[in-house]
Protein backbone atom coordinates (compact mmCIF):
# COMPACT_ATOMS: atom_id res chain seq x y z
CA UNK A 1 0.00 0.00 0.00
CA UNK A 2 1.52 3.22 -1.22
CA UNK A 3 2.19 5.28 2.19
CA UNK A 4 0.25 8.19 0.59
CA UNK A 5 -3.47 6.33 0.94
CA UNK A 6 -2.71 5.31 4.75
CA UNK A 7 -1.84 8.83 6.17
CA UNK A 8 -2.51 9.31 10.20
CA UNK A 9 -4.16 12.80 9.41
CA UNK A 10 -6.61 10.96 7.72
CA UNK A 11 -7.34 7.54 9.16
CA UNK A 12 -7.37 9.12 12.59
CA UNK A 13 -10.19 12.01 12.44
CA UNK A 14 -12.43 8.99 10.51
CA UNK A 15 -11.59 6.58 13.35
CA UNK A 16 -13.29 9.11 15.49
CA UNK A 17 -15.88 9.79 13.79
CA UNK A 18 -16.95 5.93 13.72
CA UNK A 19 -16.77 6.47 17.75
CA UNK A 20 -18.41 9.28 17.70
CA UNK A 21 -21.56 8.17 15.80
CA UNK A 22 -21.69 4.74 17.56
CA UNK A 23 -21.86 7.00 21.06
CA UNK A 24 -24.36 9.36 20.03
CA UNK A 25 -26.14 7.35 17.87
CA UNK A 26 -27.27 4.99 20.39
CA UNK A 27 -30.13 6.97 20.61
CA UNK A 28 -31.31 6.85 16.86
CA UNK A 29 -32.56 4.59 14.75
CA UNK A 30 -30.74 2.84 11.70
CA UNK A 31 -31.69 4.80 9.61
CA UNK A 32 -31.24 7.64 11.01
CA UNK A 33 -27.30 6.42 11.87
CA UNK A 34 -26.94 5.16 8.23
CA UNK A 35 -28.00 9.10 7.32
CA UNK A 36 -25.84 10.48 9.25
CA UNK A 37 -22.69 8.53 8.78
CA UNK A 38 -23.77 8.61 5.01
CA UNK A 39 -23.62 12.85 5.29
CA UNK A 40 -21.10 12.84 7.25
CA UNK A 41 -18.33 10.55 4.81
CA UNK A 42 -19.43 12.48 1.61
CA UNK A 43 -17.87 16.10 3.61
CA UNK A 44 -14.88 14.16 4.79
CA UNK A 45 -14.39 12.95 1.02
CA UNK A 46 -15.40 16.59 -0.44
CA UNK A 47 -13.13 18.20 2.08
CA UNK A 48 -10.22 15.75 0.75
CA UNK A 49 -10.81 16.38 -2.51
CA UNK A 50 -10.60 20.18 -2.12
CA UNK A 51 -7.95 20.16 0.18
CA UNK A 52 -5.66 17.72 -2.53
CA UNK A 53 -6.49 20.15 -5.40
CA UNK A 54 -8.52 17.26 -6.74
CA UNK A 55 -11.49 19.04 -8.29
Amino acid sequence: MPPDLLRLDIVVPVLMYCALLLWVGRGLSWIARLATAVVTLALIICVLLVERGWL
